[in-house]
């Protein structure tokens, strides 16, 4: 019998599955592109995509018809009832329009309230009652609504800069005087804070941006219109700014229970400076406390273990107040 001359390799056919080494797996077909490159803002993992998002809500929330997840303004930006929305229109506060129910029972502050939008350039809208609940977020409205423009915050390098430069100069009563919030979040405890501050005579408030509560329709609302008459820089880091601050010739005294100098023995209230209050609950964190010159405590009775934030300020500046008094009528 003959034997077979063809090579073994030609006489086995082997059928393989699945990809061919150096083929992609396609084959015999063609590979078909993918197109260009996308932008990198368009690319959901890439940062400039999160910085476009960002963006673009800022812009939105430059617009006085936004909505926020198809259920309307957000009740941070909004004051509701009638007392409020006359408190903020007469100081003025920045509002993008009047949210007015169609079947108000008008009276005296309604009308008070139209005439200032009127005097304002403010738009008015007539909305049902189910859209005020969801503007205020159920609040009680009494049938009326101010929604605000975001609140612009002042630079605290700036601030303080100019305050020492006006101090400087002698064109201002007595050196500048400021209150930092550390990891100050209820917005009523902030809005209480503003309050002390402009009926105690301070220049200005600082918060961070970050674990801070924010000028929102509550703060503006507790604070009594104090809102609109003292400034509120935003820091991005509230360490950073109160090293700034030193640098200018300020003076940083923090306020906790256990410090070393109590606040009618404070010298130096007759400096700039900047007073430093911290979270009722956790007071001053690591970073602040070391940043601060003097960690200052307010003698209190022994059974009270601490004081609100807001009446810690409200009696640090009172003292700090009275004794610049003091200074000027010797």
């Amino acid at each position: 019998m003959a034997k077979d001359s063809r090579p073994k390799s030609a006489a086995i056919r082997r059928e393989r599955k699945g990809p061919t080494k150096g083929s992609g797996g396609q084959g015999k077909r063609k590979l078909q592109g993918k197109g260009p490159t996308p932008k990198a803002e368009d690319r959901v993992y890439h940062k400039a995509h999160r910085q476009k998002q960002l963006a673009e809500r800022s812009a939105a929330r430059r617009q006085p018809g936004r909505t926020r997840g198809g259920s309307g303004y957000g009740a941070d930006d909004v004051v509701a009832g009638r007392n409020p929305v006359l408190e903020a229109l007469a100081e003025q506060v920045p509002a993008a329009e009047l949210l007015i129910a169609r079947d108000i029972e008008t009276d005296g502050r309604v009308r008070e309230s139209l005439q200032h939008c009127a005097e304002q350039g403010i738009r008015v809208r007539e909305v049902s009652r189910r859209q005020l609940d969801t503007a205020t977020g159920e609040a009680v409205h009494q049938g009326i609504a101010l929604v605000l423009h975001p609140y612009e915050y002042a630079d605290p390098a700036e601030l303080t800069a100019e305050l020492a430069e006006a101090a400087a100069k002698g064109y201002t009563e007595h050196p500048p005087l400021l209150v930092a919030c550390d990891s100050i979040t209820d917005p009523r405890n902030l809005g209480a804070i503003l309050r002390a501050a402009a009926a105690f005579g301070a220049d200005g408030v600082v918060v961070p941006e970050r674990r801070s509560a924010g000028v929102t329709a509550t703060v503006w609302k507790t604070s009594a219109g104090a809102a609109a008459r003292i400034p509120v820089a935003r820091a991005k880091n509230l360490t950073q700014a109160l090293k700034e601050a030193q640098a200018n010739g300020y003076f940083v005294a923090g306020l906790d229970g256990g410090g070393d100098t109590e606040l009618p023995n404070l010298n130096l209230f007759d400096q700039p400076l900047v007073v430093v209050v911290g979270s009722e609950g956790k007071g001053l964190s690591r970073l602040v406390r070391e940043t601060c010159d003097s960690i200052v405590s307010i003698p209190i009775a022994a059974s009270t273990e601490s004081l609100n934030a807001s009446m810690a300020v409200g009696i640090s500046l009172y003292e700090i107040a009275a004794l610049r008094r003091g200074v000027r009528q010797q």
